[in-house]
């Protein structure tokens, strides 16, 4: 039997060094998943803190839709991009001094508004609904038809009987009316409790052009797709080795190597 040779299998020893974990593929895909989910993390949260503000509403005037306490995001606009339905925060003065104030707007420059025919606002003679009061009356007080002048906007709270609006400033020398420049930013979201995005203001649209709203939703797919991405990623290197680790490579050498 001298002249044969037989063959059989050991374990690969990793006494030597460790080889790379997972393919070489594999690895730069996984580099390359966590390098692009940090760009898009990172990124949206920085284009989030340059297109809105947080801010925390002291008190219940635009209860349904933001309570006391309740957190929201505002996006900073110019005043020109107010439409009707727009929940806006702004600074005014005559109404409070030095706090921003955040109400809903209901007429701009050269609306009429009125209150009330059947429990319903009237705006330019039609009557609007609003399903964001869930069921709540929209008046305060049977107050007169007021036009609103050029460049200014009249406000309303979701909580007509006990919100310090408009009508609660009728006596003023601008009506209850705010200037359009007095508003920073326009609501877009109750973030804490999670509510979500407002509603939308659709008894409007009859009137005009409602306003879009703003790119929270895309940043926020961005922030997902981005932590999603670097958790795979880095995810990659363990799976890899577990997986590896259950199958031992083997190798032949000729009996009698030892």
């Amino acid at each position: 039997m001298g002249g044969e040779s037989t063959t059989r299998t050991a374990p690969r020893s990793g006494g030597a060094g460790k080889g790379q974990v997972g393919s070489r593929t594999g690895q730069r895909l996984s580099g390359l998943a966590v390098a692009l989910g940090l760009v898009l993390f990172l990124g949206g949260f920085a284009w989030g803190a340059v297109v809105y503000r947080p801010y925390t509403v002291p008190t219940s005037s635009m209860t349904p839709t933001i309570d006391v306490g309740d957190r929201v995001l505002a996006q900073r606009v110019d005043g020109g991009e107010i439409r009707r339905g727009d929940v806006v925060v702004f600074h005014d003065t005559t109404w409070v001094t030095n706090a921003p104030v955040v109400k809903r707007v209901v007429a701009v420059g050269g609306d009429t508004v009125s209150c009330c025919k059947q429990g319903k606002l009237t705006v330019n003679g039609k009557q609007i609904d609003e399903p964001y009061l869930k069921g709540g009356v929209a008046e305060v007080t049977n107050f007169p038809t007021v036009t609103v002048p050029k460049g200014r906007l009249f406000l309303l709270g979701d909580e007509r009987q006990g919100s310090l609006d408009s009508t609660a400033h009728l006596t003023d020398a601008a009506s209850g009316t705010v200037s359009r420049d007095a508003v920073t930013a326009r609501v877009d979201a109750v973030v804490w409790p999670m509510k979500g995005m407002l509603e939308r203001p659709t008894g409007f649209e009859a009137l005009g052009t409602l306003s879009q709203p703003g790119p929270l939703r895309t940043i926020v797919l961005l922030i997902v797709a981005g932590a999603v991405l670097v958790l795979a990623g880095g995810a990659y290197g363990p799976i890899a080795k577990r997986l590896g680790g259950s199958r031992p490579r083997t190798r032949t050498e000729p009996a009698g190597a030892r």
